[in-house]
């Protein structure tokens, strides 16, 4: 394979990529998330500077995505920090766990995204209750219940929950262990449209591993639950901050 061949390949095997070179669209994307407060300490201790914390409000938030473009169907768990950056509101996305391997690998390659394979679910428990769950290996990590299209929620603000900056790190070492890239990302949903929202009381179980230490973040007071689902575009990161700068 000749060099201008090689530069053209996303990633590898050359042979045959881990995933297409394509931008990735959602049909049907749905956000099943649950707010709690957690401890303020705990927060800060985990918040990568210069990022700051918008109180002591913490999301772990349930993705299903039946039409992902390039990607297939998957589903993933998420925990996000509301926070500031440079007084600009936004979320920081801290850990995903990812039941596809293609979106994990493009995840991690080429968007910041923290991802890790996981078995996240979401689905209808008996008649009224919406249930997710993630497992890591065998064991339970997450479990949430919120009430199924419980109380209509305005797609407006439906839409302006969707549409925060998001802010993820990327970090990748050299052959020789020094830090090669260490950069805060943002990037913004595009191509939004809000087909469905509702709100609802929720609750929210965390457990302890050691491998997806979602409970370093513990539940203190539940806040709320919502169910959005909308068509969407997710486009590349662009960097912010540079840590070696």
């Amino acid at each position: 394979m000749k060099k201008e061949e090689l530069l053209k390949k996303i990633t590898t095997p050359i042979n045959d990529p881990a995933f297409p070179e394509t931008k990735v669209s959602y049909i049907n994307r749905e956000f099943v998330c649950f707010r709690y407060k957690t401890d303020g300490d705990a927060l800060k201790k985990i918040l990568p500077e210069p990022l700051k914390p918008r109180g002591n409000q913490v999301k772990f938030e349930f993705i299903k995505m039946p039409d992902a473009t390039g990607r297939g169907s998957y589903t993933e768990a998420c925990q996000i920090i509301p926070c500031t950056f440079k007084g600009k509101m936004g979320e920081f996305t801290l850990a995903m766990y990812v039941d596809n391997f293609p979106s994990i690998a493009s995840g991690r390659e080429t968007a910041a995204f923290p991802k890790k394979l996981g078995k996240p679910r979401v689905y209808i428990d008996g008649t009224e209750t919406l249930a997710a769950t993630l497992d890591y290996g065998s064991l339970r990590v997450a479990q949430g219940t919120m009430g199924y299209r419980y109380q209509p929620m305005d797609l407006m603000t439906a839409e302006d929950e969707l549409t925060q900056p998001n802010y993820r790190l990327n970090i990748m070492r050299d052959y020789d262990g020094s830090p090669r890239i260490v950069e805060l990302t943002e990037s913004m949903i595009t191509n939004l449209n809000v087909k469905d929202a509702w709100t609802s009381p929720a609750r929210l179980q965390l457990f302890e591993h050691v491998h997806a230490p979602v409970a370093d973040l513990p539940v203190r007071e539940m806040v709320g639950g919502s169910d959005i689902i909308a068509d969407l575009t997710l486009p590349q990161p662009k960097k912010i901050y540079d840590y070696l700068s």
